[in-house]
């Protein structure tokens, strides 16, 4: 099944690897790509020679298209949207923050923009804003997440909209990718499956501890942060929580006890394999992944009835 974003990008399949932080590297972002989705290298909060040596390396190992993702927080965000304009990359998905002071470099360069939205209000403002699409996350989501599900999201903003939508959030099987068509997206963006994938470089800790999960083994912290994250229960999640639970409330609750807590808990977690005390992002769907398998078999399967779904949507 063809969309718009496949002809706007040049992809074969509507189907995106999600950014995620520490995560989604050169290996995994070409082999996603090589299987004809577009995979995404996640630039973080990493120095811009990081992020370039990323860049390259999937210049090398695949001669498709793939984006980087940019955390718009990073410290080094300027540098990093200038070396990607520098080496040629031609998509670009944005998180944490508004995009609006790259667009004219982005435009100048011809790179496709497209958004992480939680809202209809925000997928307008991007919209006016001249982004190519936009990616609406539900909470089911890993890591950083809204307050509203996949369900209840996608089809609004495709109301709201008038750019291609990217579904994302609970989102890592056919059934998944069938029903984010059928509510009007033009294409999904996949996390939690593709963390179990051949090519991921995570520590393979963090993958069984995904692949052991059961369908209430995530939680949410950090809503007193204002900036909520998913991810699978363990020894930090509960400490967290006690914190949280301890401070809220207060005139003035201490959020350094929270950001000790958290610093450094993804690296932790996805380099050093500590699944206890690292911070083990995922979403909601890890209930369902149950195997390692290679990008190109996951794609497959993501997308193996989508040919059904086109016929009902004639």
């Amino acid at each position: 099944m063809k969309s718009k974003i496949c002809d706007i990008l040049g992809i074969e399949y509507p189907v995106f690897q999600g950014g995620m932080a520490w995560v989604a590297d050169a290996s995994l972002a070409s082999a996603v790509s090589n299987a004809g989705g577009l995979g995404i290298i996640a630039a973080g909060n990493a120095p811009t020679d990081v992020v370039r040596k990323q860049i390259r390396m999937a210049k090398e190992l695949t001669d498709k298209p793939f984006g980087v993702n940019v955390m718009l927080l990073s410290p080094f965000v300027d540098e990093v949207v200038d070396m990607i304009c520098e080496e040629g990359v031609k998509v670009v998905t944005t998180g944490a923050g508004n995009p609006g002071k790259h667009m004219a470099k982005f435009a100048e360069n011809g790179i496709s923009v497209i958004p992480v939205v939680a809202s209809v209000a925000l997928a307008k403002r991007m919209e006016k804003m001249g982004v190519n699409a936009v990616i609406a996350e539900g909470m089911e989501s890993g890591g950083h997440i809204g307050k509203l599900t996949t369900m209840v999201l996608v089809p609004q903003v495709v109301d709201a909209v008038n750019i291609p939508v990217i579904a994302a959030g609970g989102i890592a099987d056919s059934r998944g990718v069938n029903a984010a068509f059928m509510l009007g997206a033009d294409g999904v963006q996949v996390g939690t499956r593709f963390l179990v994938a051949n090519e991921c470089t995570v520590h393979q800790n963090y993958k069984n501890k995904v692949l052991k999960a059961k369908d209430i083994d995530t939680v949410i912290t950090g809503n007193i942060t204002g900036h909520p994250i998913r991810v699978l229960k363990n020894k930090l999640t509960k400490a967290y929580l006690a914190v949280e639970k301890q401070e809220t409330g207060k005139e003035n609750p201490d959020l350094d006890r929270l950001e000790e807590l958290g610093s450094g808990a993804l690296k932790k977690a996805v380099v050093d394999g500590d699944t206890d005390n690292g911070s083990v992002m995922s979403g909601q769907f890890a209930g369902l992944v149950k195997k390692e398998e290679s990008c190109a078999d996951i794609i497959q399967d993501l997308i193996k009835d989508l040919d059904k779904v086109e016929a009902v949507l004639k």
